[in-house]
């Protein structure tokens, strides 16, 4: 085996090793915090605008529950964790198995969102594409406000 198969080898096993990892239970809520520095966020409280999403205005009576129901109907998603006005959900992709974290919070009649992917430099745009996919479908089921 040639050195460049060496490495390219070695290479995939730190993916592959990296992307197996099983859901996190000891995450803290970050919905109201900016993201890094690196391209792999987006959130709804954050100004800068590569980070930026437009906010979500709820409609009334909206609850958790029906939140979860939403974001659960895109593919490759689970609840990590679900608390009285907090859920987070884990998407992952279907070939490398990498996990995102939404983070959904509903306080004074929005919905703060945060998304980030746990590891890369960039996830090239896909949390923002899911983002406002799930805006989507929180509009079409008459749950957020469109704007």
């Amino acid at each position: 085996m040639n050195k460049l198969s060496k490495s390219a080898l070695s290479f995939s096993v730190l993916i592959l090793l990296a992307a197996c990892g099983s859901g996190t239970t000891t995450m803290t809520d970050r919905t109201e915090k900016p993201c890094g520095d690196s391209p792999r966020c987006v959130s709804t409280q954050d100004h800068r605008e590569t980070f930026s999403i437009a906010p979500f205005q709820l409609a009334e009576n909206v609850s958790i529950d029906d939140i979860e129901r939403v974001a659960l109907s895109m593919p490759r998603a689970k609840t990590g964790v679900k608390e009285s006005n907090y859920l987070r959900i884990e998407y992952t992709s279907k070939i490398m198995r990498f996990v995102d974290d939404m983070e959904l919070k509903i306080k004074d009649g929005w919905l703060l969102l945060r998304s980030e992917s746990r590891i890369g430099y960039s996830d090239f745009g896909v949390n923002r594409k899911r983002a406002e996919a799930l805006r989507s479908k929180l509009i079409e089921a008459g749950l957020v406000v469109q704007s």
